[in-house]
């Protein structure tokens, strides 16, 4: 399971960021998703936290300390998901 929801969130990614250009393998799943890896800004995260509950009914509150650490990279979102208890 933990592999599909890897690919899922990649596709998701994609798709909710209209990325064109990138296949889920070009997805480094431990790479950061901002600045230095991805390059997603925060007009991203945004998108990324809707698409997030939409596909996986999963809210990540944007007041928490740890909503970078969420948001880090494709690794820490579905460490997040599946804490979450929600696939």
């Amino acid at each position: 399971m933990s592999e599909d929801l890897t690919l899922k969130i990649k596709e998701m990614i994609i798709s909710s960021l209209n990325l064109e250009d990138i296949a889920p393998e070009d997805i480094d799943t431990e790479a950061p998703l901002f600045n230095e890896g991805l390059g997603l800004d925060s007009i991203d995260a945004l998108e990324l936290g809707l698409a997030i509950k939409n596909t996986f009914g999963v809210t990540i509150n944007p007041e928490s300390e740890d909503v970078k650490k969420h948001f880090y990279s494709v690794k820490t979102l579905k460490d997040f998901i599946e804490a979450s208890g929600k696939k």
